[in-house]
């Protein structure tokens, strides 16, 4: 994969030196050029092979406790048609959701749903939540994941339909819906929405934009406010937003655009217990992002919870990582959660949490 990226470069470097020459090396130029375009095609392409292995080894990972399968279902259309002209651009995105249902299940009993949405802006559901999902599973929780729109793994279109607090969560909030239709035992009552970074940010649009869905939520530290993190992060960070794909405009030029995508513009919303966790040394969402957002539901006199962590080990995946602190913490994570959507079978210690996801 790095050989690909430094290829490109070089490719791109040789471009830019061409288009200094006469016209007579317009030939050459056009050749690189369609060179530079085969090679980011061929980046998805490697991404679809990548996510066809990971899905393999969810099947290994979890053969042993739960059911796995991967669906395939639609949601809203692009918040803007790439082409206006385009007969199509009404039509409802497909995108694929995980479904991970214990072995154990009874039929004709009902059990709390986990909605958990993945991390990354074009990312996708890996089995870097191996042990999450395991942990979950044991306590007798359905998990549902969706891969929503801008995800990678699924080829050009779906990466190039990202919408960053958008319609991203029609995506998340359909794979609950179709869950709860779909599946007599999951007991709508109990529903709950958990996520990290991105997903954080997602969890919390959940429960603040469609609190009569779900039971309660945690957000572990989540994307909070565009203006903030545009702010303190590089152009980078921003060109994800000015693509011509997706927002098309600079927060300077839209600002209104951008304070619709930030959770800190609905915390008014607040009616469902929700739990916060962020931590002083992360260095993807900055405490002070967080913090932003702890404070902006203070300031509407909502109940909640939350923590910052100081300098925990791990910066931004202090709590998803494999360590005895990560577990320790996120073993706090799942009492939350146990309040309100009580599991059938809930953890009694944190050494019990890690038998069940680790084996011993």
């Amino acid at each position: 994969m790095k050989t690909n990226v430094l290829f490109l470069s070089a490719i791109i470097a040789v471009l830019n030196i061409f288009s200094a020459f006469p016209q007579k090396e317009d030939s050459l130029l056009l050749q690189l050029k369609s060179l530079e375009q085969k090679l980011s095609d061929y980046q998805h392409r490697f991404d679809i092979l990548e996510k066809q292995i990971d899905d393999l080894m969810w099947l290994r990972r979890l053969e042993d406790i739960a059911h796995v399968d991967k669906v395939r279902l639609t949601s809203t259309p692009r918040w803007k048609p790439k082409d206006p002209e385009d007969r199509f651009a009404g039509n409802k995105l497909q995108f694929y959701s995980y479904v991970f249902i214990p072995k154990n299940v009874n039929p004709k009993k009902t059990y709390p749903l986990i909605v958990l949405p993945h991390s990354g802006i074009h990312a996708n559901f890996s089995t870097y939540y191996s042990h999450i999902v395991r942990e979950l599973i044991a306590q007798g929780y359905i998990v549902v994941s969706a891969e929503y729109r801008g995800s990678t793994g699924y080829g050009k279109a779906t990466y190039e339909n990202i919408d960053y607090g958008g319609r991203e969560n029609d995506d998340v909030l359909e794979s609950r819906n179709y869950m709860i239709e779909n599946y007599s035992i999951v007991d709508p009552s109990r529903v709950g929405v958990i996520g990290w970074s991105h997903g954080g940010m997602i969890a919390l649009m959940q429960i603040l934009q469609h609190g009569d869905k779900y039971q309660c939520a945690f957000a572990g530290v989540p994307v909070s406010d565009l203006e903030n993190r545009l702010a303190s992060h590089d152009e980078s960070y921003t060109a994800y937003f000015t693509t011509p794909y997706h927002i098309g405009e600079s927060i300077e030029e839209n600002p209104e655009e951008y304070v619709r995508r930030s959770p800190t513009h609905y915390a008014q919303n607040l009616d469902k217990p929700l739990l916060i966790y962020t931590n002083t040394n992360d260095n993807d969402v900055y405490v002070e992002e967080v913090q932003l957002m702890i404070n902006t539901l203070k300031k509407h006199g909502k109940e909640f919870e939350y923590k910052v962590f100081q300098d925990a080990s791990g910066g931004h995946g202090f709590d998803r990582i494999d360590s005895k602190e990560a577990t320790d913490i996120r073993f706090t994570v799942h009492k939350f959660l146990e309040r309100y959507l009580k599991p059938p079978h809930p953890f009694a210690s944190q050494k019990e949490m890690r038998r069940a996801a680790y084996g011993f």
